[in-house]
């Protein structure tokens, strides 16, 4: 696995347990990029390129490394669009062999390993062994879902019936392409699409299911006929039969969102367990037209965030500290910290557990406190006069005689690494001098003025502590 070991992401600054001056406060602190699991083409990218003036083809083979366009036989795709106890159709014209009127309603329902078909007040017209086929001259329109090309077969699930759509491969792929892409988008953007859900349909099929696809997420969204949009159809359209080839057979595409500046390679993601050379990390230099190219900082308590760790957290939560990243920086293996140990996840849980846009994600924890004690002659002083009215020489001799000190640890991070402390003053937060990362984490930083101070770590901020008079 393509896997860099990095520093952890997660900090945790908390008050010296022998110094009970003042109870220690706290921040923590998400901030991440991209959107979707990361792997393959980015949605967004995508865009960009076109935006550039790449074509589909040119997009296709930057983000599915080695790869070539082929062409696919011509097939139907089914896709479960509905699970429930009763489906309830119109427009159809025939179903299990019975002639039906087009104007009407009509249902179908289980009955064990069959399904009855009934009329609109519910009586059953006929029984016919599964699956039921209902057929029609214009698309068939399923009640509470939309309308379809091709055909809807039903199938019995338990005490419930599953609503599939049978449908040729070029009218699924025009129900996928304008809810994955904006149909507002170039047109090489929406071929790019076009071609790629194209190819994950025939490489991702479910056989023994009765269907092939999800209509939503799972798989590609679908949305059948009211979705379709003349550009994207004019997409599907052009790049008839087109897939996506690995030494001359179709590869699974996978696609998403937004990359934040680069994919991930599919070995580090949940997607897969071994390298594929087609789903390799790749630049994303396009990607920043995303409004989720950057997101955060989202901020939560210790509390909060504890909650929302729930069972993966050993005592009272503390942070979290990334162990390693994959080829970008999403997250391949973090710990979650906690005052009774330390628990192993992998970037996906904490996606899905914070709900973040992506596993690519930096978590800070910033617990600060005063403590009263003489502070060692080790802190730096700031290069200025931190608030105007001390040179360096003086700030420095006011640290040495100082009793009141800000002091924590921070958690993964390298020793002699920086902390910025800061000081709030009449024109905003202004830095008063850093504190250097002493051996297990600790930091302590001498403080020269009543004042009220911060402290920073990348772009995560710790509590508001208000220093009195020294």
């Amino acid at each position: 696995m393509d896997v860099r070991r990095s520093l952890s992401v997660a900090v945790l600054l908390s008050a010296f347990a022998a110094v009970p001056a003042h109870a220690a406060d706290t921040t923590f602190t998400i901030r991440g990029a991209g959107f979707g699991h990361g792997v393959g083409m980015s949605q967004y990218g995508a865009l960009g390129a076109a935006q550039k003036g790449w074509n589909h083809r040119q997009i296709l083979g930057h983000y599915y490394s080695g790869t070539a366009i082929g062409q696919a036989d011509s097939r139907k795709v089914r896709v479960l669009l509905a699970t429930s106890r009763t489906a309830t159709f119109s427009g159809a014209t025939s179903a299990g062999g019975r002639r039906l009127r087009a104007d009407r309603v009509y249902g179908a329902r289980a009955r064990g390993a069959a399904v009855d078909l009934v009329n609109a007040r519910g009586k059953r017209l006929k029984t016919v062994a599964a699956p039921l086929v209902v057929k029609a001259r214009t698309p068939i329109a399923l009640r509470n879902r939309g309308t379809y090309r091709g055909a809807l077969e039903f199938r019995p699930n338990g005490s419930n019936v599953d609503a599939i759509n049978a449908v040729g491969l070029e009218s699924y792929v025009k129900g996928v392409v304008p809810v994955e892409s904006p149909a507002s988008w170039p047109l090489e953007a929406l071929k790019a699409q076009a071609v790629a859900a194209r190819t994950y349909a025939i490489t991702t099929s479910k056989p023994g299911a009765g269907y092939d696809q999800y209509a939503d997420t799972r798989s590609q969204v679908y949305g059948g006929v009211n979705v379709e949009q003349p550009s994207s159809n004019q997409a599907v359209s052009e790049t008839k039969g087109e897939v996506v080839t690995y030494q001359g057979s179709p590869v699974v595409t996978f696609f998403f969102s937004t990359s934040g500046g680069r994919t991930e390679a599919v070995e580090n993601t949940t997607l897969g367990t071994r390298p594929l050379p087609w789903l390799k990390s790749v630049d994303d230099p396009f990607d920043s037209v995303s409004p989720k190219h950057r997101w955060g900082p989202i901020r939560m308590s210790l509390g909060s965030a504890g909650r929302k760790l729930g069972s993966l957290v050993k005592g009272r939560f503390r942070g979290i500290e990334v162990v390693a990243r994959g080829a970008s920086p999403r997250i391949v293996a973090a710990d979650v910290v906690g005052t009774g140990g330390r628990t192993r996840v992998n970037g996906a849980t904490l996606r899905a557990r914070f709900g973040l846009m992506d596993s690519w994600a930096y978590f800070t924890s910033i617990s600060t406190g005063e403590e009263e004690e003489p502070a060692p002659d080790e802190e730096e002083p700031e290069e200025g006069p931190p608030t105007g009215g001390a040179g360096p020489a003086s700030a420095s001799a006011a640290r040495q005689s100082s009793t009141h000190n800000l002091a924590g640890h921070i958690i993964g991070a390298r020793k002699g690494a920086k902390a910025v402390v800061e000081i709030d003053t009449m024109v905003g937060w202004r830095r008063a001098g850093t504190a250097t990362i002493r051996r297990g984490g600790a930091y302590r930083f001498g403080l020269c003025t009543t004042g009220t101070y911060r402290v920073r770590v990348g772009k995560a901020t710790g509590p508001v502590v208000r220093v009195p008079k020294l």
